[in-house]
């Protein structure tokens, strides 16, 4: 264990959105800030809802909910979102999540596959956590998600290093198409955190991989990844999903950004690519057309950072008023300012 937490120390010194040893942590998020996030979204059992999305709690959530509870430098919530996690999203017989539990049903649980970037933000998330407080419980929760992942989730293909969605229903065997791939499931600040945990040099290449398939995914006249990608032969939308850049593509400028990876010619691409007059949307990418325009804050705050990190411009007035609405948004406001308020405060 002390030699896991020396790996994880150097770990955190490299990557995590401090910058500091997690020993030393400082509150990221601001105490209000969480208090309105937690108002919002967090109840009593510890479950994050999920209210654009029917009420329901998610492995993702769950994830977010626990790493911005580290941001903010609140072990008591954070003890609180990892009951409910660990007691009614734990379930699966290899360490993976559930990915989905629905307060609308019983049992909540009907469909018991994982979501693979929703395992690796709890992995990550408890792995912080666990070398701040002097957790060894947090630490060896991690380590055993993180090797699941890696056994379960990490694949190989046609010389690639792959993230599979899930366990079930993305590889050569499942579809036609397969492997399928989520490029916004890359949560890049963690697969350094997730090499410490079970060592393996498929890590460093999943990262690098992730990077060079998002160059190469320009799909359409705007030049984007699709949120479903077939890698059977060269990359292109999957079937049965529409060709869209989706909700979820939203945050792979952030994901890149708040991962140490500030490759202007990319996060320029996506930045214009998904906007229409400076507002993000969801865009069709066989024709180019925006889908849905979102002026949220929570989804503006991805270009801010983007504009950040190329140029140095300052992030509006408007990225900085905090005032939860959705639960998704409000998510990606809150790592974008934590983000920034560490990372470059010139901005601020």
């Amino acid at each position: 264990m002390r030699r896991l937490r020396a790996f994880l120390l150097a770990a955190t010194v490299a990557l995590a959105p401090t910058g500091e040893p997690a020993v030393a942590q400082q509150a990221m998020i601001n105490a209000g800030a969480w208090s309105a996030y937690k108002a919002k979204f967090l109840d009593a059992s510890g479950r994050i809802v999920d209210n654009g999305n029917g009420n329901i709690s998610h492995s993702e959530g769950q994830g977010y909910g626990l790493l911005l509870a580290y941001l903010a430098a609140n072990p008591a919530d954070f003890e609180q979102i990892w009951y409910f996690t660990r007691t009614e999203l734990l379930l699966r017989d290899d360490g993976l999540a559930v990915w989905k539990w629905d307060p609308n049903v019983k049992p909540h649980v009907a469909d018991t596959n994982n979501a693979t970037d929703g395992d690796m933000l709890i992995a990550y998330a408890l792995a912080l956590a666990g070398t701040a407080w002097k957790r060894n419980d947090y630490i060896l929760a991690a380590s055993r998600m993180a090797q699941a992942l890696l056994a379960e989730t990490v694949a190989s293909s046609q010389g690639r290093t792959l993230l599979l969605p899930g366990t079930q229903g993305f590889t050569g065997s499942d579809r036609d198409d397969g492997p399928v791939v989520n490029p916004s499931y890359w949560i890049y600040e963690a697969i350094p955190v997730m090499s410490a945990l079970a060592p393996s040099d498929a890590w460093k290449k999943l990262s690098d991989d992730g990077v060079e398939l998002l160059n190469g995914m320009q799909f359409g006249p705007r030049r984007l990844p699709a949120e479903w990608v077939s890698l059977r032969d060269k990359p292109r939308p999957a079937k049965g999903f529409d060709a869209e850049f989706s909700y979820n593509a939203i945050r792979i400028p952030l994901y890149l950004a708040r991962g140490g990876i500030t490759d202007k010619a990319l996060l320029i691409r996506l930045q214009k690519g998904m906007s229409q007059d400076g507002v993000p949307a969801t865009i069709d990418l066989t024709t180019g057309r925006p889908k849905t325009l979102l002026p949220d804050p929570g989804y503006r705050i991805v270009n801010d950072v983007v504009a950040c990190v190329v140029d140095g411009t300052k992030l509006p007035s408007s990225a900085l008023q905090f005032a939860p609405a959705l639960y998704y948004p409000s998510t990606l406001q809150l790592l974008g300012l934590a983000y920034i308020g560490e990372k470059h405060p010139e901005c601020l």
